[in-house]
Formats: C-alpha cells, sequence, structure tokens
C-alpha cells in the first residue's frame, strides 16, 4: 500500500450508512437529503453498506441481509435506480466527501445470478449440494477461488465500480485469499489509482476457530500486503472487556500499544466503539462524560476515525441487519455528541497524526496519557475513562496550555493536571517535555 495514502487516511473520519435504515423510505434519496448534516459532522468518507439486491432463498427476516447478495452488478431496487446511487455518490462528490463501497466477495445469497450462471464457482458439500464454511451463515452459500473465471469476474465487477466509487469495504476479507486481493488492487488501480481499500479484518478467536476447522484465514499483518486500512477487531475483545470490568484499562491499553511493533510502520486502523455488527458503545458506557472520553481516545488513536450513523446521538439500539429498523438521529439520553466529534475532526487534521511516535499508558486508575511525538511537537491526550476527575501526573514542564478540545486553559503545576472529567488534547514543544518525570 501507499505509505503517503496511509498516512492521509490517519487524518480522516469514516461515517458508516445502512441505506434501508437510514430514512423511513430506505432509499439513496433519504441518504442525499442527509448529507449536509454528515458532512458538517467532520466526515471525509461515507461507507455505504451492500447496495445490491438481497436473496430470497433461505432469507433472514422479512427483507434479508444486505450480506446475503443476489447480483453483484445492480444495485437493490428498494433503495433505487442505480441512476439514484449515481447521483448520491456524485452528491457526496460535490460536498467533498469520498464514498466507498461494501463488497461481499466471500459468499452469495443461495439463489444468486452467479450460483445459476457459474455453480462451479462455489464450494460444494460431499453430497455436491451447495454449502457455506460457517455454520450460522444459513443464508450465504461461498464461493471456491480455485476457479480462475472467478477472479476475473469479480475483479471485473470492481473495476466497474470503482469508475463510481472511491473505494471498498471488503467483507471478512481474511476468507479470500491475499493473492486474490493483490491482482484486484492492482488491476483496479488501473481504472482508480486511488482506490481506499478498507479490510474487515476479524477477532482473534474467529481467525483460530477458522484455522483449527481448516479453514485458510489471513491474518492482519498478511492483509496489509493488499489494503489501506484493517479493522481493530485484533483488541475489539479486550477493550469491551475492560468496558465490562474483566481486565483493567493497563491490560487493554498493552494491547494498543502492542500494534506499534506488531504491525508495518505506516499500518492504519479503523478507530471504532461500534459498527453494524457490534454493540452500541452507549449501551456499554451509560455516563455521557465516559462516552465523551472514550469517542475522543478513539479519535486521539492512530488510525482512521469511524462513526456508525446514530452513534452521534448516543443511540443504544443496534439496528437489525433483516427487517427495517430505522436508525434514529435524534439525541439519546440527551446526548448530542454532534459538537465534540466535529472538533476532534478538526484535531485530527493536524500533520502530527499522519505520521508519529505514539505511546499510550494508564497514569491513574481508569484514566489514560497517550502521546503523539514528531520532531519539536508533542500532542498530549488525557482521558479520563469512567469521566471521573482527578489529579494526575503528566511529563511536562509548569506552564498554562489550551485544550484544544474545549479551547479552556489548563494548568501544569508540579508535574500535575487537574483532568475534571473531560478529555484534554494539548501540544507542547519538545523543549516544555519533562525528561526526568
Amino acid at each position: 500500500m501507499s505509505n503517503n495514502k496511509g498516512n492521509k487516511l490517519r487524518n480522516m473520519m469514516m461515517y458508516q450508512v445502512f441505506v434501508r435504515n437510514h430514512s423511513e423510505e430506505g432509499t439513496f434519496e433519504g441518504v442525499l437529503r442527509d448529507l449536509d448534516r454528515i458532512k458538517a459532522l467532520g466526515t471525509d468518507i461515507v461507507y455505504l453498506l451492500p447496495i445490491h439486491p438481497t436473496g430470497e432463498k433461505n432469507r433472514k427476516g422479512t427483507l434479508g441481509s444486505p450480506y446475503a447478495i443476489r447480483d453483484y452488478r445492480a444495485v437493490n431496487p428498494e433503495y433505487g435506480t442505480i441512476e439514484d446511487f449515481k447521483k448520491l455518490v456524485s452528491a457526496i462528490h460535490d460536498k467533498g466527501m469520498k464514498c466507498i463501497m461494501d463488497v461481499v466477495y466471500n459468499h452469495t445469497s443461495p439463489d444468486s445470478v452467479l450460483s445459476i450462471e457459474h455453480p462451479e464457482w462455489f464450494f460444494h458439500k460431499e453430497d455436491g449440494s451447495f454449502g457455506n464454511r460457517i455454520g450460522d451463515w444459513t443464508d450465504v452459500i461461498d464461493l471456491d477461488y480455485s476457479n480462475e473465471g472467478l477472479w476475473e469476474y469479480q475483479i471485473d465487477t470492481l473495476k466497474y465500480w470503482a469508475e463510481i466509487v472511491d473505494g471498498f469495504r471488503c467483507d471478512v476479507a481474511p476468507l479470500v485469499p491475499i493473492e486474490f486481493w493483490e491482482k484486484a488492487r492492482r488491476e483496479v488501480g488501473k481504472v482508480n489509482p486511488d482506490c481506499i481499500w478498507l479490510a474487515e479484518s476479524v477477532e482473534p478467536g474467529f481467525v483460530m476457530g477458522c484455522r483449527s476447522n481448516n479453514i485458510a484465514m489471513l491474518s492482519d499483518g498478511e492483509l496489509y500486503r493488499a489494503f489501506d486500512i484493517c479493522y481493530d477487531y485484533d483488541i475489539y475483545d479486550d477493550f469491551v472487556n475492560y468496558l465490562t470490568g474483566r481486565i483493567c484499562l493497563s491490560t487493554y491499553l498493552e494491547c494498543v500499544s502492542r500494534q506499534e511493533w506488531m504491525y508495518p510502520a505506516d499500518y492504519v486502523k479503523l478507530r471504532f466503539l461500534e459498527n453494524h455488527d457490534k454493540t452500541r458503545a452507549h449501551f456499554l458506557v451509560p455516563d455521557e462524560r465516559a462516552l465523551r472520553n472514550l469517542t475522543a481516545f478513539s479519535f486521539f488513536q492512530k488510525g482512521t476515525a469511524f462513526v456508525y450513523a446514530g452513534q452521534e446521538f448516543g443511540a443504544v439500539h443496534l439496528p437489525g441487519l433483516f427487517d427495517k429498523d430505522l436508525i434514529s438521529l435524534k439525541p439519546c439520553d440527551d446526548i448530542d455528541l454532534t459538537p465534540l466529534i466535529t472538533r476532534l475532526c478538526e484535531i485530527k487534521k493536524d500533520e502530527i497524526f499522519t505520521d508519529s511516535e505514539y505511546s499510550v499508558k494508564e497514569i491513574a486508575k481508569d484514566v489514560c496519557m497517550a502521546i503523539h511525538r514528531k520532531a519539536d511537537r508533542i500532542v498530549f491526550g488525557i482521558f479520563s475513562m469512567k469521566g471521573e476527575s482527578v489529579t494526575v501526573k503528566v511529563p511536562v514542564k509548569n506552564g498554562t496550555f489550551v485544550n484544544e478540545i474545549s479551547g479552556e486553559n489548563i494548568e501544569v503545576s508540579n508535574k500535575c493536571i487537574y483532568c475534571q472529567g473531560e478529555p484534554i488534547i494539548f501540544s507542547i514543544t519538545s523543549s516544555m517535555y519533562e525528561n526526568n518525570y
């Protein structure tokens, strides 16, 4: 992947949209009407869940999963026409944002176009019938990438969409051969050299479970051969374990720190608190101040920031994938994180977030200090993960600094700073760094 592109992606925020549940009518037009608000939030990239027709055979729910795709080369008629989709993407571009679409290349619906036209391109059980390797995915059948014809079809499909959108989020990318993704990237690059590649990498337990059943599964390290961004799932379980009291903050932060030496120097992680597959952050974190700190921390980390529609309003309900289940875009419990997220997006544009020496550790119970260092600058983030007021020690000489989030002055005295339970981000020059901390 391109170092320059990867670094720039660390300055960006991605906003996830489920077209079906984003508006009452669940159409491309419904999303288009919300673009001004989405842009004002600070969004750089709009990520759309699959836009293709869903299968009917073995369908889950009344409308079916968007990940049980019937035709890779068509749009879901419930959302609108291809012209409506192009209109939406053009509007996203006109507002200075990029658009990426979900690509589901491990499987299709059982009644997909490909299952009818090319049954030989699929995984078959011992009795010769279609099947899948992941037991609870009963509404899909797996593709078989030992077929060269499948590679050509899938890559041609990507090239078609790459002339419209700016990139792809690739569903369960580790289940598809890395050689396919590498070739796809090369070929799509001929159509769109700036295409963004986001891999839905998976949890360690998923990796090991598949491998124990002789199912090939790529690691994050392998995925970076073809992708710009990988999901943060390698440490997501640790994050939830911290929030639910199973582990302490320092243990979770050790997992974060591990990423700095485990992955390539220019690695980009998708930094999310929630997404369409995971519990809403406010459901896990009822306290608003704690939620504000966690939000700020997720933006401060090295990687692409991520917001799932409704997260900015503290939504607690996770919309289902199989039925109409409208996403709430109004404050829940009077929570509106819009001003905070907007400000964090502005802060994240600082060049230091593109390429820095990053470290993070617990400095008091449930208080995190994260540091970006580059050249003569150091940017500190102090995050009280439980939203509690506390005095903490920092490696900074006495002085007055500005909290870049609130604009308020903060005092450092005797190497201590008083945190009032709200997130703090401030910058110093290296001369103000206290080496004897």
